[in-house]
């Protein structure tokens, strides 16, 4: 199903052309969102009068690439604690913001702003709700950097690269097929389709060498043994991944409850479940993690397997 959302993020020559390399989006439309006047030109949103903000609509295959995917690129793209200014452009145009036009998509905008802020200690400056409207850009704003690869972009340009793998199937997991094949029956229901293992009788609940912890699917790695701790909980414990960018959360409502869901950012892979009741000096969380949608990786073992670089971050 072809679904949309809308990023302002600065200039919107780089924000749209990182959008249209990613895999399953449709278009990358540069225009003007929730201006207070019609069909407002360029020139009349540079004066600030127009309220509109230089945004892309981003048409997208949703069975192909997830909105979680779009907005975790998008938060890379910018600088969320700075207002109204992104790069060299300065202006409430260049205001950061999310818009979406289907309801549904709220809650997992909600959350994913959410997950950005508990990175912060001072508030971001990104504003988000239902789109009020979007006029497309004249037409030599679209596909800007395309017609003048040496244009003005703010976009860090290896975000571009990382882009361009986005919605296609990596070498290592080429195929769903294939995945199925390497996995176990239980490692491919908890990763593929969010199954919950058995609390206490998991592979690493009381594992606690020094080591790696990586996504079961793809290798990349997520958590350290030193963030792991023993919650009593029955599956593994950690107060934190290696990076926040390695996982997305999600709203939960399932069997009655609301939950947080996290899963893998590079695979997808369903991973557990984070909630607030972590110990409070390492910042409060408790990432719940299914053994099996992780492989531990001995901290001896770790440069032969390529994990080399992490080996000092293992206290």
């Amino acid at each position: 199903m072809i679904k949309e959302i809308f990023f302002a993020g600065g200039c919107f020559w780089g924000t749209a052309h990182l959008f249209s390399l990613v895999g399953g989006v449709e278009s990358a439309v540069a225009g003007y969102a929730n201006s207070i006047v019609e069909n407002p030109t360029y020139k009349m949103v540079c004066t600030g009068e127009t309220n509109a903000a230089e945004t892309v609509r981003v048409s997208y295959d949703d069975s192909i690439i997830g909105l979680t995917d779009l907005i975790s690129l998008y938060f890379r793209s910018i600088d969320p604690l700075s207002l109204n200014r992104q790069g060299n452009d300065v202006g409430t145009q260049y205001r950061t913001g999310m818009y979406y036009t289907d309801l549904a998509d709220s809650t997992v905008v909600e959350a994913m702003i959410a997950m950005l802020q508990r990175r912060y200690s001072e508030p971001i400056a990104v504003e988000w709700g239902m789109l009020r409207n979007f006029y497309p850009a004249e037409e030599y704003h679209q596909d800007y950097l395309v017609k003048n690869p040496d244009g003005y972009c703010h976009v860090n340009p290896a975000l571009f690269k990382e882009a361009r793998k986005m919605g296609r199937e990596s070498s290592a997991v080429s195929s769903k097929d294939e995945l199925r094949k390497r996995l176990t029956p239980l490692q491919w229901e908890v990763t593929q389709h969010g199954a919950t293992e058995r609390p206490y009788t998991n592979e690493y609940d009381e594992e606690f060498r020094k080591g790696i912890y990586v996504d079961i699917c793809d290798g990349t790695p997520l958590f350290l043994s030193c963030n792991k701790y023993n919650s009593g909980c029955g599956w593994p414990a950690f107060t934190r991944p290696i990076d926040d960018d390695l996982l997305n959360e999600l709203p939960d409502h399932s069997f009655g409850r609301i939950r947080t869901e996290v899963k893998s950012s590079s695979s997808g892979a369903h991973l557990g479940h984070v909630f607030n009741d972590g110990p409070a000096e390492e910042g409060g969380l408790r990432y719940c993690i299914n053994s099996a949608a992780l492989r531990f990786i001995p901290v001896e073992k770790m440069e032969e397997e390529g994990y080399g670089k992490y080996v000092p971050l293992i206290k």
